[in-house]
């Protein structure tokens, strides 16, 4: 399985989003970015972690970064996720889970102590160039933004 790392350059997709709009990683060059992969919109956890990056994105912005989610869910689940809890950012659909794949986000992990196939909850940091600074695979959604906040370094 891919497992990438800082310093890495991050692989290229395009990929429709909520409403069926492609978005690139090119169209985020320029800025830093943060890419995060998640197992299912309107679920919990999925809203949680969404609901969180929503709150913070005025922060995030303030230091320089967009952020995108990418599940393999359809558009018109994503559409409904991002009107449902208001979201300011784009939700990406990967059905075929290609980004996944080539991201090592898809893959088997453990759940509830079996091994199972699916997508593995993570997220990427990346600099103006598209080169990845952090890498955190099987996070979770709960104090998943502080946990960022802290890494980056962020000064209040």
């Amino acid at each position: 399985m891919t497992h990438l790392q800082p310093g890495m350059a991050a692989p290229d997709f395009t990929l429709p989003d909520q409403s069926g709009t492609p978005v690139s990683l090119a169209d985020l060059r320029g800025r830093k970015a943060i890419v995060y992969f998640y197992p299912q919109a309107l679920t919990v956890a999925c809203k949680q972690q969404a609901c969180d990056f929503r709150d913070r994105l005025p922060d995030l912005s303030q230091h320089g970064y967009a952020v995108v989610g990418i599940s393999r869910d359809s558009i018109e689940r994503l559409a409904r996720a991002h009107e449902l809890d208001a979201l300011t950012f784009p939700l990406l659909s990967d059905e075929d889970l290609a980004v996944h794949r080539a991201w090592g986000t898809f893959g088997e992990k453990n759940s509830y102590g079996r091994l199972v196939e699916g997508v593995r909850r993570s997220t990427f940091v990346l600099d103006e160039q598209g080169v990845i600074t952090h890498a955190f695979y099987n996070t979770k959604a709960k104090g998943h933004l502080e946990m960022l906040h802290k890494r980056l370094a962020f000064s209040d």
